[in-house]
């Protein structure tokens, strides 16, 4: 039995940046600390879920149990895999579920249901230690230490999955001899789900979560499935909206099960893409490469001006003071389909270059892609050239539009 466990939201977007990398990380700020809370019960298919009730001592939190860094295989009659292709699944060769054969009907339900998609193939990294806190508030943008504290419990980072290898490397190579700071890869460890939608905190209530609905971006509560360990937090990676789901993968396949049974429709990494970039959020090796900085990709939420040295503030702070961000990202809707890479052109001349491209409407009349564009050279509306003779129209984005860009007052 667990202990209910809140914290508080790291940002206001999922985003955190290495600027020495310049990679991009997706955050969730999974280092609870504990409350007091009442004893309730929450029912996945036959299993049961139970919080505890904690105990406050004085002038302390309880924490609650540590994510176990060893985790069993899953048993054979609820492997993930089977569920995922009992539903239809097409999955790669390297584990990833591609599609359902549902693309339509799935980003159908990402705007006006709930969709559920298994991103366990995205890295997740544990970092613990008592100088976890301090060691990544040293190495990012983002300001950890307004995080709460813990006692026992560890940061648990998901990241892109093209990018866990290398921030691996670099985390471990800023730790030094005296740093009290464990890194673990616990990817193949574990098993991540994310829940998107408008009627994802109905499915929440008809789990009996409904306590983690409305709640700010970062809460979370752990639990037990049948004696193996999963969280339950707000926020789904393309947007503080909606619930990710990281648990053993001895529990994933009965979590599936009952996720679907309450109504959401499975989606696919493909459609998962195309959602991306409607909703406009950055990837690595698209939008997010050393060609691009943090400010251009519009990733202001991820950025503290406020904490002390982290590698890269220099340069960030310099941009921000003198006006140096010349490019920023754009949504463009294509009038048909343009390749990622192409030149973005405004009367004759060449203002910036598209990163994505993924059909927009379920006839293929209309593409949508993200692409950076000059700052001076065109604005919400413009027509751009896309290629030879592409047309686009620069629309905002979601995710974007969420992002607030600091003035030169506010950083001096």
């Amino acid at each position: 039995m667990s202990t209910t466990t809140l914290s508080s939201p790291l940002t206001k977007t999922s985003a955190v940046s290495f600027p020495q990398l310049q990679l991009h990380l997706l955050l969730h700020p999974w280092r609870p600390f504990s409350c007091p809370s009442s004893r309730n019960k929450s029912t996945w298919g036959r299993w049961t879920i139970t919080t505890g009730t904690t105990k406050r001592r004085k002038n302390s939190l309880v924490a609650g149990a540590a994510f176990p860094s060893d985790l069993s295989p899953p048993p054979i009659d609820h492997d993930l895999l089977e569920s995922l292709e009992t539903a239809g699944a097409k999955v790669s060769d390297d584990g990833v579920v591609e599609t359902f054969d549902n693309d339509d009907e799935a980003l159908d339900a990402a705007y006006n249901g709930v969709v559920v998609v298994d991103l366990s193939h995205f890295g997740r990294i544990r970092v613990s230690g008592e100088d976890r806190i301090q060691f990544l508030h040293n190495q990012s943008t983002a300001n950890f230490e307004v995080l709460h504290e813990g006692q026992k419990n560890a940061v648990t980072l998901v990241v892109s999955p093209e990018t866990c290898r290398s921030i691996l490397e670099m985390l471990e190579k800023y730790i030094f001899f005296a740093d009290k700071v464990d890194i673990q890869d616990i990817t193949k460890r574990t098993s991540f789900f994310v829940l998107v939608g408008p009627k994802s905190s109905q499915l929440m209530e008809d789990l009996n979560l409904g306590n983690l609905v409305g709640q700010s971006y970062g809460t979370h509560q752990h639990f037990s499935v049948n004696g193996m360990p999963v969280t339950v937090g707000v926020g789904s990676i393309i947007s503080e909206d909606g619930f990710s789901v990281l648990m053993s993968p001895a529990a994933a396949g009965i979590v599936w099960k009952t996720i679907l049974s309450k109504g959401a429709i499975p989606m696919g990494s493909n459609a998962w893409e195309k959602l991306r970039v409607l909703q406009g959020r950055p990837a690595p090796q698209r939008e997010l490469t050393n060609e691009f900085n943090v400010l251009e990709a519009g990733l202001w939420n991820s950025i503290s001006l406020d904490k002390g040295c982290y590698k890269g503030q220099e340069t960030i702070s310099r941009l921000i003071t003198y006006n140096g961000v010349k490019q920023r990202l754009w949504g463009i809707l294509l009038s048909s389909a343009a390749e990622p890479g192409s030149p973005l052109v405004v009367d004759g001349k060449k203002v910036g270059k598209l990163t994505s491209c993924v059909p927009g409407k379920k006839d293929g009349s209309q593409y949508v892609g993200l692409g950076y564009i000059k700052r001076q050279a065109a604005s919400k509306g413009d027509t751009v050239i896309v290629g030879d003779n592409v047309t686009g129209t620069l629309v905002e984005v979601p995710f974007l539009a969420r992002q607030q860009p600091v003035s030169k007052s506010s950083s001096s």
